[in-house]
């Protein structure tokens, strides 16, 4: 049936990843950005891992009690008795787990992702095929403008602004698509004057 993308507030939730190798390491830059708490247990730890500020490192074997507070679990052991110990765990006390190494132990999947600013797209094929899943994600990544994050920020603003002076909906709508399409054609924000212009043009036209 797949997975169902839910997109999900990690901002303070507690984090565990069990593993300190490059997957546990990836792991960790995909799920910063979004503000977790997170901790790493394993005995022995990427080095990159101790440069991250912020992280929590347990540099020791996984112990049940690691589990405490835990929002969501990830293991990435090179030990796969260890992951599915792991993931049963988790389960009985029902908590979210990701396990490396099999798609039959996970609760959630992690995606392929694309981020820029507050655009985050994920990409899953259900376990199926992760390299057709990164296929697309660097598709995807191809096509967004290098200002991505800029014109976000732009179209942000300007909702509100449409939003108070715009009262119906299909107006507001089709005004701040509008206003996105130029912006990618122009590959940025538009020019301060241009949002008043089509304010004042729509008011006259609906007026």
């Amino acid at each position: 049936m797949g997975y169902f993308p839910f997109f999900v507030e990690l901002s303070e939730k507690q984090g565990l990843i069990v593993g300190g190798g490059t997957v546990a390491l990836r792991k960790v830059q995909k799920l910063l950005p979004y503000g977790p708490r997170l901790a790493v247990a394993a005995p022995e730890l990427h080095g990159e891992l101790r440069t991250i500020c912020g992280l929590e490192l347990r540099e020791r074997p996984f112990v049940p009690e690691d589990l405490e507070g835990c929002d969501f679990v990830i293991a990435a052991t090179d030990d796969h008795a260890l992951n599915h110990r792991i993931a049963a765990l988790c389960r009985e006390r029902g908590i979210l787990v990701n396990v490396a190494d099999c798609k039959e132990d996970c609760t959630f999947l992690f995606p392929a992702l694309v981020k820029r600013g507050d655009l985050s797209v994920g990409i899953s094929t259900s376990g199926a095929g992760p390299t057709a899943a990164i296929y697309f994600k660097e598709r995807i990544a191809d096509l967004l403008p290098e200002r991505l994050e800029e014109i976000l920020a732009y179209l942000e603003a300007a909702r509100e602004t449409v939003k108070d002076q715009i009262p119906e909906e299909s107006r507001r709508r089709q005004l701040l698509r509008e206003l996105f399409d130029e912006c990618m054609r122009a590959g940025g924000p538009l020019p301060g004057t241009a949002l008043p212009e089509k304010l004042q043009a729509a008011q006259e036209v609906h007026g």
